[in-house]
């Protein structure tokens, strides 16, 4: 399986208690190539719905490590976790 970016980035306004879509945003595809190979592995592990405990095991490094690496790629895409991750990333199985 391969991702592959999506150009939009999902902005919510929240009113009350209702949020609502109010903007898209085209991610740069920059942003992702900025990101190690091991930040890469994890945000594709992520994506896959992992842990941080599964993608430890997985990796042979520890819990603490795969939530540095996860809050890094975070800040390199500009996302604030692994929903928004998610909302801007699509997969495509080729």
């Amino acid at each position: 399986m391969h991702w592959y970016l999506v150009a939009v980035r999902v902005e919510e306004l929240v009113v009350g208690e209702d949020t609502l879509v109010v903007l898209s945003v085209p991610i740069s595809r920059g942003a992702l190539a900025r990101l190690s190979a091991a930040e890469r592995d994890v945000v594709v592990g992520a994506l896959e719905g992992r842990s941080n405990r599964e993608l430890s095991l997985a990796r042979g490094t520890s819990i603490r490590t795969i939530a540095n690496q996860l809050a890094s790629a975070f800040r390199k895409l500009g996302v604030k976790g692994r929903a928004e991750l998610a909302a801007r990333l699509a997969s495509v199985d080729v």
